[in-house]
């Protein structure tokens, strides 16, 4: 039985650390490596050249779009692994269409967005950015004293997640280790829902009453677009905290700065539409912000993980067993 032949397509500078020389031997255990430089782009002869003999394609951030045309370029393609989260914006429906299968590591890039949303948690609840800002500003500490007789901490907070996306029971799952209520609003979770061992349904309105700190885990459609608005901020708790590490376009961006700028709530950004903003965005110097370069996912060398679970699917594709997360047209809809 002929091995299949493997590429990469993917921006290698926005890569470093996904595969590493042990992961790279795996795959030439069970697949010839046709190159291991990357492709950039699916126009040139080079790269039609390594199309054309490709059985598996493994992609990552900065694959360029696998339009029709590159599906036709392809026509021994049988897999598309890609070693990041969502394949969503990057696929044509000429994939489905010509019977490739489609699998990606979302699940390895969500151990990270998780990990940041609890340090986030924890931080915004013992309000550690305004205590830094108040010891800067004052070394004596009276401050910041005076900060601390507030109720403040984690001991029976109130936490409520925003969608129960993969992400999401991830962070249920790690809060575990607090003190904690966890509420939990997505309207597609049923009662028997094993989550629901760990956060309490409520809807949204509720939850943002009463959350001591509110974090975002819904995808990205057309209907969750400004989800939050200014009647879910004004419903927010004095002091409470609003994280979003899922997608900016999910926050009326101008009514959370309104609201940021009455100084009544703070706030965690990772996540912006546009995804750079303005330059004179108050979200750069508002004191109540936390704002970040949309870090939370894989950086570094936890982008390892990516290429691992890529690796893994591969090794199952060619074994002939089911791969664990292979995506179906129906899912891509609903993926972030």
């Amino acid at each position: 039985m002929m091995r299949p032949k493997l590429a990469f397509a993917m921006a290698a500078d926005k890569t470093k650390f996904v595969f590493d020389g042990d992961g790279l031997s795996r795959l030439a255990q069970i697949c010839d490596v046709v190159q291991e430089e990357p492709l950039g782009e699916f126009e040139s002869a080079q790269a039609r050249q390594t199309l054309a003999c490709v059985d598996i394609l493994i992609t990552g951030w900065g694959c360029p779009m696998i339009t029709a045309e590159a599906v036709r370029a392809a026509p021994n393609l049988q897999l598309i692994a890609h070693a990041a989260g969502t394949v969503k914006y990057m696929l044509d429906p000429a994939v489905y269409g010509a019977g490739i299968r489609v699998t990606h590591a979302a699940d390895a890039n969500a151990v990270p967005v998780a990990e940041f949303t609890l340090a986030s948690i924890i931080f915004a609840n013992k309000r550690v950015f305004e205590l830094r800002d108040r010891y800067r500003a004052d070394p004596s500490r009276r401050s910041s004293y005076a900060l601390m007789d507030e109720p403040i901490g984690n001991f029976r907070r109130t936490v409520g997640l925003i969608g129960a996306s993969r992400i999401g029971r991830k962070v249920a799952t790690l809060l575990e280790c607090l003190d904690c209520e966890v509420l939990l609003y997505d309207p597609f979770v049923q009662g028997g829902d094993p989550i629901t061992k760990i956060a309490e349904l409520v809807d949204l309105d509720a939850l943002m009453a009463r959350s001591d700190v509110v974090s975002i885990h819904a995808p990205s459609l057309p209907s969750t677009h400004g989800m939050i608005g200014s009647h879910q901020l004004k419903l927010m708790k004095d002091g409470a905290a609003l994280i979003n590490t899922a997608r900016g376009a999910l926050v009326d961006e101008a009514a959370l700065i309104a609201e940021l700028q009455t100084e009544r709530i703070h706030a965690v950004i990772d996540v912006t539409d546009p995804e750079i903003p303005e330059a004179q965005s108050p979200l750069f110097s508002l004191p109540n912000v936390f704002l970040t370069p949309h870090v939370a996912g894989a950086i570094g060398t936890e982008r390892l993980r990516l290429g691992q679970m890529a690796i893994e699917e591969v090794e199952r594709f060619v074994a002939g067993l089911p791969m664990a997360y292979e995506v179906e047209p129906a899912l891509l809809e609903r993926l972030a």
